[in-house]
């Protein structure tokens, strides 16, 4: 109980966290604030306090999980954008790591669990991906794009928002009409099928989720347009021809650093010699790192999100021009917002679908991921990558005035 007090006495001075103890003792942490939430939790045993003084980023997801760390007061979200709100990346505190000691061993740990070699990568996938179709339509837009929008208003719903994300994307691709398209990590088919619909495209899909790929091809099927929009189960490094564009949304996440020169070496080889890529990646505003243990373990094994230099580093050498680079800063953090809200105004549905533990861990994912964004290190990369020296515009007013024309 004093770790857990220091711990915290520590961690909160802006805010108020009350905290219950197993045997009825309650601490108060923190001076209210009304930039900060107040917040009241309880552990229900002994051993909830020593667990997460060991390894926080592992423990409180897991105790919240099993209903032994209980939120009283406020929500799940509010606790950790109290504690993270206390401890920005920009103050460079990092008061909340685990010992030295666990990353020790979390960083050989990771370094294994990251290779991503094709046998493990759609093990990986399927962990994630291959949940029920349901729960995606409870949280995401209409048209289901499981990464981050773009809010040209912050104010913007969520169907707008991502509708702007795919001109913003398709605009820095220049895409003329008839060009071929690979979509690496096609997820269940809406970037793909708006490159066809706005730009005229012929695009392949790929991808390892046995379940998006069904909803992906249906889709095609139903608009009329399978022979122009084509989706195939496969690992990007079988991918065979050429193409004039390649555009990969949230899959980059899932490659691994040792295998990012294979990625970029491929994405060289199917382009054509005037042709052009995008690569929009969750990305680290630090150097390199490791993925925490909580989110290895329960929500993308294997995932790992890269810093600018380790992107940079593995595209050297391949002969391609890096030609724009773009970091969204605040726009996944509004774009999770909005799924936490839909995914807790969906709770019934949720646990009959699964249970209460998988929604309280769904809830913990999503709280977490959005207080990364809003106080953490992390942030969206947008990485443009051309064959020839010419193969885009020599400014970036193509982009703004495609994505204009692409919005009306």
């Amino acid at each position: 109980m004093a770790l857990i007090d220091l711990f915290l006495s520590r961690a909160v001075r802006k805010g108020r966290l009350s905290l219950t103890h197993h045997d009825g003792t309650v601490r108060e942490f923190g001076t209210p604030d009304p930039g900060y939430p107040d917040v009241a939790i309880r552990f229900t045993d002994s051993r909830v306090a020593g667990q997460i003084v060991r390894n926080p980023a592992l423990a409180a997801g897991e105790c919240f999980m099993d209903g032994r760390l209980l939120v009283e007061k406020g929500d799940v979200r509010d606790l950790v954008e109290l504690l993270t709100a206390n401890d920005k990346w920009e103050a460079g505190r990092a008061n909340l790591n685990p010992s030295w000691l666990v990353r020790a061993a979390g960083a050989v740990k990771h370094r294994v669990d990251r290779i991503n070699m094709e046998r493990r990568s759609k093990k990986n996938v399927a962990h994630h991906y291959d949940l029920s179709g349901t729960l995606y339509e409870l949280f995401l837009d209409t048209d289901k794009q499981y990464s981050c929008a773009y809010f040209t208003d912050p104010q913007n719903d969520l169907e707008r928002a991502q509708r702007d994300k795919k001109a913003h994307i398709a605009a820095k691709l220049a895409i003329e009409p008839g060009m071929k398209v690979l979509d690496i990590g096609c997820g269940w088919g809406g970037m793909a099928l708006y490159l066809h619909q706005k730009c005229g495209a012929e695009v392949l899909g790929v991808t390892l989720s046995e379940e998006q790929l069904k909803v992906a091809r249906a889709r095609a099927e139903a608009l009329g347009v399978s022979d122009k929009v084509k989706f195939e189960l496969i690992d990007y490094r079988r991918v065979e021809g050429r193409f004039d564009r390649i555009v990969s949304v949230g899959m980059f996440e899932h490659v691994g650093p040792p295998q990012y020169r294979t990625f970029f070496r491929k994405c060289r080889d199917l382009l054509t010699e005037d042709g052009v890529m995008l690569l929009h990646t969750i990305g680290r505003l630090s150097g390199p790192g490791v993925t925490d243990d909580w989110t290895t373990k329960y929500i993308f094994p294997g995932g790992y999100n890269p810093a600018l230099s380790e992107i940079v580093r593995a595209q050297e050498g391949m002969r391609m021009f890096l030609t724009d680079v773009e970091v969204l800063r605040c726009h996944y953090g509004w774009t999770l917002d909005i799924w936490y809200e839909r995914t807790v105004a969906a709770k019934d549905r949720i646990v009959d679908l699964y249970d209460e533990r998988f929604y309280r861990m769904w809830l913990f994912y999503l709280a977490g991921a959005g207080a990364a964004f809003r106080n953490g290190g992390l942030c969206n990369y947008q990485v443009q990558l051309t064959r020839g020296r010419l193969s885009v515009p020599v400014t970036r007013d193509y982009m703004f005035e495609g994505e204009r024309a692409l919005r009306d």
